[in-house]
């Protein structure tokens, strides 16, 4: 059942969440470990979770996997990632995809901004940190 007040984050992750119960209800071994090794990859290391998170959807855009593209604009949101970081990671992208991934940037886009409207970025209540990247 949908929410028409419920924005496309909100509505991805609650999709998302039941979808991965239903997988891994069934899920074997080697799925089991995919799962892990895509969670490994996203921890803190040399890079930190914020970058690792801009390169997943850098390469989620170019791969024009919208799902792809929604999980990591929405883990960018949680990571404090600013409005100038997004484009410029968009921007790359754009330059490594070409113009057939204009459609999936402006989703990408398009969620961003809704999301920022209805409050769900960490500095939502500053105008500087969710509109410019002022950080």
């Amino acid at each position: 059942m949908t929410n028409p007040e419920e924005t496309r984050i909100e509505r991805f992750r609650r999709e998302r969440s039941a979808l991965n119960e239903t997988v891994m209800r069934y899920a074997g071994q080697g799925i089991k470990r995919y799962y892990h090794l895509d969670w490994a990859a996203y921890q803190p290391g040399a890079l930190d979770v914020k970058t690792k998170e801009l390169l997943g959807l850098v390469a989620s855009l170019v791969l024009r996997c919208d799902d792809c593209v929604t999980y990591h604009v929405d883990r960018c949101l949680q990571e404090g990632v600013t409005s100038a970081e997004l484009q410029e990671a968009l921007n790359i992208g754009l330059v490594v995809g070409g113009s057939i991934t204009i459609p999936h940037l402006r989703r990408a886009l398009q969620t961003w901004d809704e999301a920022v409207a209805a409050g769900l970025h960490p500095s939502a209540g500053s105008a500087a940190g969710a509109s410019d990247g002022g950080e």
